[in-house]
């Protein structure tokens, strides 16, 4: 098989852990930025109204400068202009069980929910995935093919006589 050289896309994450909302609310933010554009994604969670936005725009930040710091470390030639949100995920973190009174002296559990948030960010010009040339495949007998359909119509044909077997023994009933 011919293989083509396989250029390897750099990803820079950013993570925040152990956040004080559940991971449905930071989703919503979330959903919002995946695919974009790192400008258009920060102007996106700049005005969005919920209350994890702040909290998701600087996880953003982190992870584009993670970008920046690790090009200039290691020596990579990474455009920070050009990077988009690959992932953008929050995932379910441990959760702190509470007590809340009820009537007549009961207790009522409740659980908070964490959340730990992992941004994603790679550049947009590299190709993302690995491109492997694959060679024709040698045709194969032309009689197995035959014998896959054969064995398709088959199985109708063998629930048909079951289904004859029972409208012969209403008929034989109703005698």
């Amino acid at each position: 098989m011919a293989k083509q050289a396989v250029a390897k896309v750099r990803e820079f994450r950013a993570e925040a852990k152990f956040q004080r909302t559940s991971p449905q609310k930071a989703k919503l933010v979330l959903d919002t930025i995946k695919g974009l554009r790192v400008e258009a994604a920060i102007n996106t969670i700049h005005f969005s109204t919920k209350r994890m936005a702040p909290v998701i725009e600087k996880v953003l930040r982190s992870a584009i400068q993670n970008a920046s710091y690790v090009s200039q470390e290691q020596g990579l030639d990474v455009d920070v202009d050009n990077l988009y949100v690959r992932t953008a995920v929050a995932n379910e973190g441990p959760r702190m069980k509470r007590i809340r009174p009820a009537p007549m002296g009961r207790a009522f559990r409740y659980q908070r929910r964490l959340c730990h948030i992992i941004v994603t960010v790679a550049e947009k010009g590299k190709a993302a995935e690995a491109v492997v040339p694959i060679e024709a495949a040698p045709v194969k007998a032309a009689g197995k093919p035959k014998k896959a359909a054969a064995a398709t119509t088959k199985a109708p044909a063998a629930k048909k006589p079951a289904a004859k077997k029972a409208t012969a023994k209403k008929t034989a009933a109703a005698k």
